[in-house]
């Protein structure tokens, strides 16, 4: 019954990951805290194996359509890679409460992040002049146009997402889908694509940091790693036909509930 119940939450967490780009990795632990009863220290690097596979998948998909900019997920890869074993290591020294409440901070502030980006994407079309952004993007290529605020940017941005990814198992596209938004010219279809890149480099760096760790995987755990898979492959199918704007409200609404529930968790 429990590896029926984690290949099913494997399955939505990796259609969300797809989707989204970011939403997969920050359900993921509350999926086997609440799933699978796991404790959240140790639900964390199962999370960010179950995430890394399907990013990968994901990763992989984007570079044969030739949205993915590599060299830029590199570099935040590159970044995170050297703050991600400090996560792990916070991970540990901190109590399973004060990594719930933590947990539940970060899924509100990315819950507020996404509503607000709605919210300007509703906004697309009004004649308000849009600030210019600090990553800038060839017209003719797609690609950044490379120099050292660019590089400067996206190493900031990698070195927080690493943080996140050692300390809560989360992935870290959270951080990397909304500060590209933010901070650079892509597409959104880029965006996505170049983080699940990002995020399956530095899944793999902090699985192996755990695995070192004494990391195993039961038969609900496994399921839950292997259908992420194919929720991502159908995620991916699925992203170019669903608004975007939808899906960040529907995001940003399940943000806040989970965070609800894993507080009333932690209060209990």
């Amino acid at each position: 019954m429990l590896s029926l119940t984690g290949g099913l939450l494997g399955l939505i967490i990796g259609a969300v990951l797809g989707l989204t780009g970011a939403g997969g990795g920050i359900f993921a632990v509350p999926a086997l805290v609440f799933g699978l009863g796991m404790d959240i220290r140790d639900a964390a690097p199962v999370a960010l194996l179950a995430v890394g596979a399907a990013a990968a998948l994901g990763a992989l998909q984007g570079l044969r359509q030739g949205i993915v900019r590599y060299k830029a997920a590199i570099m935040l890869a590159a970044a995170g890679t050297v703050t991600a074993p400090l996560g792990v290591q916070l991970a540990h020294w901190l109590s399973p409460r004060w990594l719930n409440l933590v947990f539940v901070a970060i899924m509100l502030v990315v819950a507020y992040r996404m509503f607000m980006s709605s919210r300007g994407s509703q906004a697309e079309g009004d004649l308000a002049e849009v600030p210019p952004k600090v990553c800038k993007v060839s017209k003719d290529t797609d690609r950044f146009v490379w120099n050292v605020r660019t590089a400067t940017t996206l190493g900031s941005i990698g070195v927080v997402s690493g943080l996140a990814t050692g300390m809560l198992g989360v992935g870290g596209g959270f951080i990397i889908v909304p500060a590209l938004a933010h901070f650079s010219e892509l597409r959104m279809h880029s965006i996505v694509a170049t983080s699940l890149m990002v995020i399956a480099l530095l899944s793999a760096v902090t699985v192996f940091i755990a695995w070192s760790h004494g990391l195993s995987l039961t038969a609900p755990t496994s399921a839950f790693v292997l259908t992420a898979l194919v929720g991502m492959a159908g995620g991916r199918v699925l992203a170019r036909r669903v608004p975007s704007r939808m899906l960040q409200r529907v995001f940003s609404i399940t943000c806040v509930s989970v965070a609800a529930l894993m507080l009333m968790r932690n209060i209990g």
